[in-house]
Formats: C-alpha cells, structure tokens, sequence
C-alpha cells in the first residue's frame, strides 16, 4: 500500500519517523500478543480515491447534523481519521468503512485529501454502534474546561453551528443544581430545559424529581415542569410568601390627615359638649308645651287635616324621653342613618319652636 503514489504517510503516528542514521525502525520486533486492526500509521488518501460502502440518503446535506459537521470540521479540522480498507490489493481506491458524512463535508469545502487509517479487517457495524456518547454532564464539563482554556464561546457557537445562547445555557447548565441531583443526572442525556425547571426548585425536590424522572425513564422538559408544578410552594425556591399589606402613600402625609381629622372631632365633641344643656332645655320646654298644644282638639285636627307630617314629627317628640332615644326611634322607623336622624330630631325641635307664636290659650291666630 505504500507503493502509491497517492497514499503518504502522515507523522506522527503511532511511532515516530525513524532518523536517518537508524538502520531499523523503532518498530516492535518481537511477536505482539494482540491483533491489530489498523495500520499503525495515518495516511493522507485523496478523496477521490475513496469509495463509499453505502448510499448516503437523500437530503442529508440539508440536515442539521450534516451542517454541524461542516462547521467543526471549517473551525477546528478532522478530529477522528476516516476508516478504510483496500479491497482489492491490485486495483487503485480505498472503501469507506466509517465517515461518509466527513468525506462529504470536506468536498463541500473544498478539501482534496483526507487524514485516514487503513484497516485491515472489513468490519463496519463495529464504528457506530459501539461509540460511547458524551452525557449532557460531560459535554458541560468539556465545554467549561475549553473555555477556561481560553477558548471563546463565539469559537464554539461556530464550531458546533449553534447560537450563542444555546453555548450559555450549556456552560451554565449545572447552576443551581445541588451535587447529589448533578451525580444522579451524570450519565444521561437531556436537554438544558431540565435543570431550567430544577433551578426552581429547593436540594431536597430535586433529588426527589430527579429520581422521580430517571425511574420513569422520560428525563424531559415536560416531565421535570409537570414536577415543578406538583411542587409545594414551600419546597420551591421562586416562591415568596405574602408580605402585609403597605399602607398606601406616604406614611407620614396618613399621620397628619389623621392628626387632622382627630383635631376636628375633638372641635366637634367639644361644640356638642358645649350646647347640650341649652339644647336638652329647649328640648324639655318643647315637649311641655307640644304636650299642652296636642291636648287641644281644635289644633290637633287642623294639623291632622293640613300638616299630617308635622303632626308625626310632634307625636315623635312628645314621645321621646332623651336625644338618644329620639336618634334610636328615627333610625328604627325610617332606617336612617345616625346623622340624618338627628337632623330630623333637629327639625322637630325647630317646628315647635315655629309653633310657639300663638298665645299660651293654644288658638292659632
């Protein structure tokens, strides 16, 4: 195979080049107890030289993986060499093995020759299906180490053809996650909207749901909100309890209105303390001579017949022992409120004052 041309070997590899003085290569000589399964050695095979070994589907240069290929390998090169095999040691070509979607990607970019390592035995359903993927833990892990390496986060946005944003929310992924949650999660993929809905929640719930999702075996977004909503409000860390109402505008403008409205109250009291003899008399002296102007039957039908309502409001106060049962037996009869109540006990008092005119033998002139 070394023979082409084509074909140049590309150092290091798994041994050194030999120097020129060496007589041997620094190669093993004694019988190795393993059989290998590639060339100990990466050559450098133009891409037209390689074969695929199956159709590539339709379509595929559209999706989102084949674009994500393109990206890393535009950003950072090839990282893992393509796997070929000579099937036939007398004609020119090599057989893809594993990394169809790679030789597709550095054609559209223009590239000629690919890093390979030629195997020896024709073996394909062992690539793919025998790779260990990273975690979601571990891809954040790898992704803080980058970038605490110096590495920027637009590098990686470009080399894994996502936005900005979704690198955030990946090296940001394990913040608020209590250590035994992060350890119970380490093995298993899921997407960064977990943890968004576990941040939510208190250490001891997130173990809890944790567990909860890895038994179900559905470690989804969906899954971990329906958790947070089945959550306790004093087992969520977003939850803040009822404050006591504030009293509305400034506290201390509240305590001059109500000094303000406790000085005129004190005024009022003060101006009803004042008068309450004087009106208590008039009171009395009203009811005395109503009492002796009711007993005359001449003035009590022309009342009756001309002024009903001043003839119930008289019956109201010759009826009446104090002020408070006259404010009682309005609010009783007419459902009227204290202060109208007394306004009518008030206007009595005035209508048999108006009355007082005629003379003391009771005829109205």
């Amino acid at each position: 195979m070394n023979d082409l041309s084509t074909v140049k070997p590309l150092y290091p590899g798994a041994f050194p080049q030999p120097d020129a003085d060496e007589s041997d290569a620094p190669y093993p000589k004694a019988p190795l107890n393993l059989t290998l399964g590639f060339d100990l050695e990466t050559f450098q095979i133009p891409l037209e030289e390689l074969m695929p070994s199956k159709k590539v589907p339709d379509g595929v240069m559209t999706t989102r993986k084949f674009k994500q290929i393109v990206s890393s390998i535009r950003e950072i090169g090839l990282i893992e060499p393509l796997s070929v095999i000579k099937p036939d040691p007398e004609a020119v070509g090599f057989l893809l093995l594993d990394g169809n979607l790679r030789v597709l990607a550095l054609k559209e970019l223009g590239q000629d020759t690919a890093p390979c390592l030629i195997a020896k035995d024709f073996e394909t359903y062992t690539y793919n299906h025998r790779i260990n993927r990273l975690s979601t833990v571990q891809e954040h892990y790898m992704l803080r180490r980058a970038i605490d390496k110096g590495v920027s986060k637009e590098r990686l946005a470009r080399a894994f053809n996502v936005n900005l944003s979704t690198i955030n929310s990946r090296i940001n992924l394990l913040h608020g996650i209590c250590p035994k949650a992060v350890e119970l999660l380490q093995d298993h993929q899921f997407t960064p909207d977990v943890t968004r809905h576990l941040r939510k929640m208190k250490a001891a719930r997130q173990i809890e749901a944790v567990e909860l999702m890895i038994a179900a075996n559905t470690i989804t977004a969906a899954h971990a909100d329906a958790l947070l909503k089945a959550t306790p409000p004093e087992q969520r860390t977003d939850y803040k309890p009822p404050q006591p109402e504030q009293p509305k505008g400034d506290p201390l403008e509240q305590i001059v209105k109500l000094e303000r409205e406790m000085s005129q109250v004190q005024e009022k009291y003060k101006h009803a303390e004042e008068n309450y003899g004087a009106e208590l008399l008039n009171l009395v002296v009203a009811k005395g001579y109503l009492k002796k102007l009711m007993e005359n039957e001449a003035v009590r039908s022309y009342v009756t017949r001309h002024a009903s309502e001043i003839l119930q409001q008289f019956e109201l106060v010759l009826n009446t022992v104090s002020m408070e049962e006259a404010v009682e037996q309005a609010e009783r009869e007419d459902g009227l409120s204290a202060a109208e109540a007394t306004a009518k006990a008030q206007l009595a008092k005035n209508d048999s004052d108006a009355v007082s005119a005629p003379g003391m033998d009771g005829q109205l002139g």
